[in-house]
């Protein structure tokens, strides 16, 4: 399907901020066709809604299966993935390449303008070397800042932009692996998004079986201490608590049909 047709006499300044709405979808849905046919409609939704999507994606479970295939073991320590020269390029071409094109696929085979780029584009995403006590990460990026040039030029077009985390380094121009959750909470605050949407694979934070529409992110601390929020919740939730403490207004946890439907839980400041 042939592309909408779009101002080519865009200014980045002319940027609303208010209007755009960071989604950050991980890499491990990206393989499901269905997945991308539930993006698709949910940017649609976004865009009708007259706000403005910027999407930033992940690919770790991809990047650990290449490495496999190249006789590269994936390593973490922490949780973290230890990204050696090798792996590193394993995870450029997983998370620039195949990951991000999959993305921007799916959205102009749908009419809708996309473009694919990293945090190495125009210098978008600048990282030091990210440092850990308990040893050498290798490639792993600590997020220093952002430059929102080229994605408010893409926005000013009403080109959507699809972002991989692969970063800039600000000290020596190498690309650096950076986590997506980082990535996105750090586009959204210097963009001044009206809200950070995290896609999960459940509809919010459920409490007795309902979903909670919005909790402090003080509640939400005190819920995971309290046992109320469990298991893998708990990493989004505490993504969700980092975007909001680092100037996001509003971060939600939601699955795609929720971004459909405007619902999800919304995690905000102390009120």
């Amino acid at each position: 399907m042939k592309p909408l047709v779009h101002n080519s006499n865009a200014n980045p300044e002319d940027v609303d901020e208010k209007y755009i709405v960071v989604v950050k979808v991980g890499g491990n849905e990206l393989d499901d066709d269905a997945f991308l046919e539930g993006l698709v409609l949910a940017v649609r939704r976004i865009l009708e809604a007259g706000h403005f999507p910027v999407i930033v994606h992940g690919g770790g479970k991809t990047i650990a299966q290449y490495q496999q295939r190249l006789g590269l073991e994936p390593r973490f320590l922490e949780g973290l993935r230890i990204t050696d020269e090798a792996s590193m390029d394993v995870a450029e071409m997983v998370l620039s390449g195949l990951m991000n094109k999959r993305v921007v696929r799916a959205l102009v085979n749908a009419g809708i303008r996309a473009a694919g780029i990293s945090g190495v584009d125009d210098g978008t995403i600048y990282v030091e070397k990210m440092w850990h006590p308990l040893g050498d990460l290798g490639r792993v990026g600590d997020i220093q800042d952002v430059d929102p040039y080229l994605l408010r030029s893409l926005i000013a077009a009403n080109i959507v932009p699809v972002v991989s985390p692969i970063s800039f380094g600000a000290l020596d121009g190498l690309s650096y692996n950076v986590n997506a959750d980082h990535a996105a909470t750090a586009i959204a605050a210097k963009l001044g998004a009206i809200k950070l949407i995290f896609v999960s694979n459940v509809p919010g934070v459920l409490v007795a079986g309902r979903v909670v529409r919005a909790i402090t992110a003080d509640q939400a601390e005190q819920w995971i201490a309290e046992g109320i929020i469990t298991g893998g919740m708990i990493p989004k939730v505490r993504s969700a608590i980092g975007a909001v403490h680092g100037g996001v207004a509003q971060a939600v946890i939601t699955n795609l049909a929720g971004i459909q439907e405007d619902g999800g839980t919304g995690i905000i400041g102390a009120q």
